[in-house]
């Protein structure tokens, strides 16, 4: 579902997210929120999506970085070192 509102910047450079937004996202004070600037946009999302990403994204660099560890570990022309 797409909601459109506006808000207006307080001199201080703040807004005010409208109730319903944030009763509908479950943004609550003291909630952390990351924004992002793309050219002439800005994305503002809670941060715990962000952060499962992440880790999930890492699981997967860590995972892919063992797998190639391992081709490195078990290459027999490497056993050279292993004399020295």
């Amino acid at each position: 579902m797409t909601e459109v509102k506006t808000v207006k910047v307080s001199d201080k450079g703040q807004i005010s997210i409208p109730l319903d937004i944030r009763e509908s996202i479950g943004i609550k004070q003291g909630d952390t929120l990351v924004l992002i600037q793309e050219e002439e946009r800005i994305l503002l999302q809670k941060s715990e999506p962000i952060t499962k990403e992440i880790k999930d994204d890492f699981k997967y660099l860590i995972k892919h970085s063992e797998d190639v560890a391992k081709k490195f570990w078990s290459n027999k022309a490497d056993d050279v070192w292993d004399t020295i």
